[in-house]
């Protein structure tokens, strides 16, 4: 058997529980033997996450449910397996059920021709929707969901007091989740998702990838204004609101002006 060891009171995270890392960051909450996870992880990782939840000595059949923080393939490729095993039902926002129950390999992150990425992604339903402001409930606890879009446009975070199991928003070093437009992110929602973390009494960050760490407001402005001005860079493609570079051009061309 392991020793529990939790960051929080009712909090356990897999990796830390494990001694090694297995993949994303996946929370177990509980109160008293209910209990539910928060993302899962690639499907090669299942079985060694379930045995780490054995030997917590966590009664598998009283898994509430597990908790999709988006559709991305490194959160959620294991889903299906998981529900499988733990008899139990998928959690997420409206905007990842279809993806999720087509496989979309695309949207997903699944597919990457460019970098020889070709993964499998297991079709999966979610059988409960949530949306801004809903509650979670495990035991006696309840999880507020956020629904803070940018990275994708189904990313969801959610509150328990002080914490904010925060996804793929912001990570320790003040990097945030891929910028694609194939998988749906928005740079303008992803800045107001994170000036929303930034506008909170929230205390502590649990990231879907990386350590925990305490919420800092001046890392939380830098990357802001960071992202800000990745609306006006060709860097981001589509992503990107404008690029003045084009603007002038335009003006240079109206006027014959000439290189020097």
């Amino acid at each position: 058997m392991l020793e529990r060891t939790p960051l929080f009171p009712h909090v356990i995270e897999l990796n830390h529980a494990a001694g090694h890392r297995i993949g994303c960051c996946v929370y177990l909450v509980y109160d008293g033997d209910d209990w539910l996870l928060i993302d899962i992880g690639f499907t090669e990782s299942v079985d060694e996450i379930i045995e780490v939840i054995r030997q917590l000595d966590f009664p598998l059949s009283n898994c509430r449910t597990i908790v999709a923080t988006h559709a991305d393939a490194d959160h959620v490729q294991g889903l299906a397996r998981a529900k499988q095993l733990l008899k139990t039902t998928a959690t997420g926002h409206p905007l990842a059920a279809a993806p999720l129950l087509e496989g979309d390999r695309l949207k997903t992150f699944a597919e990457i021709e460019a970098q020889n990425i070709h993964l499998d992604m297991p079709s999966v339903k979610l059988e409960e929707l949530v949306k801004d402001g809903d509650k979670i409930k495990v035991g006696s606890l309840e999880l507020e969901v956020w629904h803070t879009p940018g990275h994708t446009d189904s990313q969801l975070a959610f509150r328990l007091g002080n914490l904010l199991f925060s996804g793929d928003n912001i990570y320790r070093d003040g990097c945030v989740g891929a910028i694609d437009a194939h998988h749906g992110s928005d740079i303008p929602q992803f800045i107001k998702s994170l000036k929303r973390i930034r506008g909170s009494d929230i205390e502590w960050l649990l990231p879907s990838h990386g350590p925990v760490f305490r919420k800092n407001d001046d890392q939380l402005d830098a990357t802001i204004h960071r992202l800000e001005g990745y609306l006006s860079m060709a860097d981001f493609g589509t992503c990107a609101t404008s690029w003045p570079l084009m603007d002038e051009w335009d003006q240079e061309l109206h006027e014959g002006r000439l290189p020097g």
